[in-house]
């Protein structure tokens, strides 16, 4: 008879988020619990949110979800930076900010994102790894709470969540992509599930989406998006092109007929790892991050699956351009090389850049048909992260989410160290911006776009727009006139 073992106790005197209290095992027992082992950074923790809020609505009177915050980078320890995940992504169950990894210890946790689920009786009765696991998760809850009837509290739980103190009523909620053209500003206002179209002096002209999460073409004003992230911009035929990273999606947006239209993804996320190809709107993609249009081309980062894939626009068909689906820095030929969450991608017309954000690193993907990939600077470690300048593999970045090659340079918004860094693709020189002026300290600055003599930033966690004059390196708010948040402007119109 295997022996059973009882769950180890939570820690009470570190910190927790979405509660008032400390939780304990002890509290809950006669309630399914599960433990999920998370860090913000981690697209497959993100993959399984939606799993777990389905789960805790569903067995609301008999489950009990929390979340054991194991930060992976040194960014990631900090509370405040976790709270602010929490309210990003909606996150309704308590979360323990699990110090020094002593909880994924005391579990034997190995690989983000783990699950330990624990019967009202206090015995874990499994652990399950990685994303996809749905239906194995439920039959699990189900069997407990069949085997349970007589000990299980029915009953439903109330938490004090982060979201009823911090509830997101700016302008703009968690702004990720940013993209300045000749027409304007395109601001991905992903807290809101909408994009923003202004003026270069922050005016309003467009708001697309109607701020709930959906996948609904059509009109600029009935259009949904959920958590939209890069896009590209065809000056010419006057389109943008942009990724839908949460609708697992690439959208078209006709800025002359003023509609969108869904033109790749099934609206699921695939669960297909190795290089694959077929029709656009019949493959179903894996958290598209960012894209770039080359001719008739457009090339996606696809941070889920770890790989750079690519659309051609005229027939209609995606594909797998470059990465084998593992995780890692590997450089060499399309068919052998890996990425880690590739975000941020840009291209000088020879070659696409990729800000590699698990690996902190920059690297550069030829574009030809027999291409090799190359890693410009940064240590090519998931664990090789810091903050140095210098070149090559001295370099040292921590989660870079985006990247914009302007006047031969490529510039990096290196997110988890709040700061801006230009990279000299040739030579892998790399050195930070010192940027100056009104309140100048960025937080987790998630992208930035060069456009005349101005850098643009999405300055994420403070949820505003920086805009930064490359002469001076004077850094001021942009203030986007004529927006509010989709609530806000709900109830002004009642």
């Amino acid at each position: 008879m295997i022996p059973r073992v009882r769950s180890p106790e939570l820690p009470q005197n570190y910190s927790w988020l979405n509660t008032d209290k400390p939780l304990s095992l002890k509290a809950l027992k006669g309630r399914v619990i599960i433990l999920d082992f998370w860090t913000y950074c981690c697209i497959n923790c993100l993959h399984i949110l939606p799993d777990l809020k389905y789960l805790e609505r569903k067995y609301q009177d008999s489950l009990t979800i929390i979340g054991v915050h194991s930060a992976k980078f040194d960014n990631e320890k900090e509370i405040e930076n976790i709270r602010q995940a929490v309210l990003r992504y909606d996150i309704e169950h308590p979360v323990l900010v699990d110090i020094g990894f002593r909880v994924w210890d005391e579990y034997a946790v190995r690989a983000w994102p783990t699950l330990i689920i624990i019967d009202p009786q206090g015995y874990v009765i499994s652990q399950v790894s990685g994303e996809g696991n749905l239906q194995l998760i439920e039959n699990i809850i189900i069997q407990s709470i069949n085997q349970n009837q007589d000990k299980i509290l029915f009953q439903q739980l109330e938490f004090n969540l982060e979201k009823q103190h911090n509830p997101l009523i700016t302008p703009l909620a968690f702004p990720s992509k940013i993209l300045a053209t000749p027409a304007g500003l395109f601001i991905a206002d992903s807290g809101h599930h909408r994009l923003v179209i202004s003026s270069l002096k922050g005016e309003v002209i467009h708001i697309l989406g109607t701020g709930n999460p959906g996948l609904n073409d059509g009109k600029f004003e009935e259009v949904q998006f959920s958590a939209p992230q890069g896009m590209t911009y065809d000056l010419k035929n006057k389109i943008l092109y942009v990724a839908d990273t949460e609708n697992h999606a690439i959208r078209r947006v006709d800025l002359q007929k003023l509609v969108v239209e869904t033109i790749a993804g099934t609206g699921k996320q695939s669960y297909i790892i190795h290089p694959h190809s077929g029709a656009a709107l019949a493959t179903a993609l894996n958290s598209p991050w960012d894209l770039v249009k080359v001719d008739n081309f457009l090339f996606i980062t696809m941070a889920g699956s770890h790989q750079i894939w690519q659309m051609n626009l005229e027939t209609g068909n995606i594909t797998t351009y470059a990465g084998t689906g593992a995780e890692g820095c590997v450089d060499g030929n399309f068919s052998e090389c890996a990425f880690a969450q590739p975000s941020g991608i840009t291209t000088n017309g020879k070659e696409l850049f990729i800000a590699d954000s698990e690996v902190s690193s920059i690297r550069a993907v030829e574009i030809t048909e027999n291409g090799k990939v190359r890693t410009v600077c940064g240590s090519g470690f998931l664990f090789g992260f810091g903050d140095k300048d210098g070149t090559g593999d001295d370099v040292r970045l921590q989660h870079c989410l985006d990247i914009d090659y302007f006047d031969n340079y490529l510039w990096v918004a290196d997110t988890y160290n709040h700061k801006i860094k230009v990279v000299n693709h040739h030579t892998g020189e790399c050195k930070t911006i010192l940027l100056t002026g009104e309140n100048h300290l960025l937080s987790e600055p998630s992208s930035l776009s060069l456009l005349g003599s101005y850098l643009y930033i999405s300055d994420t966690n403070n949820h505003i727009i920086r805009r930064v004059d490359l002469e001076s390196l004077e850094m001021i708010t942009l203030q986007v006139s004529g927006l509010c948040a989709p609530s806000v402007c709900f109830r002004e119109n009642i």
